[in-house]
């Protein structure tokens, strides 16, 4: 065989091998990509995002789009080929299988940790909004979760009120733990509490939850393992607060987790309930996340959201303070990116949007 077929040949058959070891070897990566966007002041799969009732409301235009990430499922394996695709491609992002699903956590695992954490972000868009517009908003201390074969099962549930700790009213969950901890364990600790179903039934129409039944319950030590158990008292909740509102503010989304549509909530709440048009019927997108005062703060796959606005025909993007560093460092075409610190930020952004006033508006290049 001529010299010069056989180094074909035998080039060949090395990039066959190397191809099918690319189909073959998994490694411990996985993917992000853009997710969908969804208008805020619109509606998905035939429904409203937003739901206000009670409350005079005004008439909306524009987009307020909350931003999303898809990434590959916890069991999923990328072999070496689409890694190598993956890290050359621009619109995808491949980072190691531990940042997305550390400590071995399950898909479901996660699945159910966003939920929680877009049910908390939706309960602190609604009261940073109303804050925002200086809407009263009342705050109560309730159980957040009662542990397995511990003195308060079966006496106290998550979702009561915790109105007072032997006669003294509670304000914080950190109240509740002080007082129960003034006691030796086997004491009794009477908490006086309105059940979850009457603070729900309360909190739709939009009052405060009244009255209270007292429960009485015998103390235990906590355990040794636990940083100061020793001799320390406890019952066995963990407190947490909850409010109600004024009137109902439904959210409804299906199929998106997290934490970081927060500040776009928020801000779509606020449009409808204030008179006139927050965004002059531009197409703005945007992420963050929210805290009861307003604080927009950082989120994850900040590249891949600015990807999926533009794509969806965002002009302009809200981007927490934290993220302006490594969203500014690889702009899509056609985006203007905002730095935002809170919602009254974003608040401003919107007017000097809406007012054509892009001057005015703080970037991600400057501080």
């Amino acid at each position: 065989m001529p010299r010069r077929t056989a180094t074909m040949l035998a080039s060949t058959l090395i990039l066959i091998a190397l191809f099918c070891a690319g189909l073959l070897i998994k490694v411990p990566y996985s993917e992000m990509s853009p997710g969908p966007t969804v208008n805020t002041l619109g509606e998905a799969r035939g429904e409203p995002v937003l739901r206000i009732a009670g409350r005079k409301t005004y008439p909306t235009s524009g987009h307020l789009n909350m931003t999303t990430v898809r990434v590959t499922g916890a069991d999923y394996r990328m072999n070496l080929g689409q890694a190598v695709w993956g890290w050359l491609a621009h619109d995808s992002v491949v980072v190691p299988h531990d940042t997305l699903y550390p400590d071995g956590k399950t898909e479901e695992q996660s699945t159910q940790e966003n939920a929680e954490e877009f049910s908390q972000s939706q309960e602190s868009a609604k009261v940073a909004a109303l804050k925002e517009l200086n809407i009263p908003v009342a705050t109560q201390v309730v159980v957040s979760t009662v542990v397995k074969d511990s003195p308060a099962e079966g006496k106290l549930h998550a979702g009561d009120v915790i109105k007072a700790v032997d006669g003294t009213a509670v304000e914080e969950p950190g109240d509740v733990a002080e007082l129960v901890t003034k006691h030796q364990p086997g004491e009794d600790v009477t908490f006086t509490i309105v059940p979850a179903k009457e603070a729900a039934a309360a909190e739709k129409a939009g009052r405060a939850p009244e009255g209270g039944r007292k429960v009485t319950i015998t103390t235990e030590k906590a355990p040794a393992a636990e940083k100061g158990g020793k001799d320390r008292a406890i019952v066995g909740i963990r407190a947490g607060t909850d409010h109600t509102f004024p009137f109902e503010i439904d959210i409804k989304l299906a199929d998106v987790g997290g934490p970081s549509a927060g500040l776009m909530f928020s801000l779509g709440i606020i449009d409808k309930l204030t008179p006139g048009d927050l965004t002059g019927g531009k197409f703005v997108a945007g992420t963050g996340t929210i805290d009861h005062a307003g604080k927009v703060g950082p989120i994850g796959g900040i590249t891949m959201k600015l990807v999926g606005a533009r794509d969806a025909g965002a002009r302009y993007f809200l981007t927490p303070d934290e993220n302006c560093a490594a969203a500014a460092a690889d702009i899509p075409d056609g985006l203007t990116l905002v730095r935002v610190k809170s919602l009254d930020d974003a608040r401003k952004s919107l007017e000097h949007i809406s007012a054509g006033k892009t001057d005015a508006l703080p970037s991600c290049s400057t501080s």
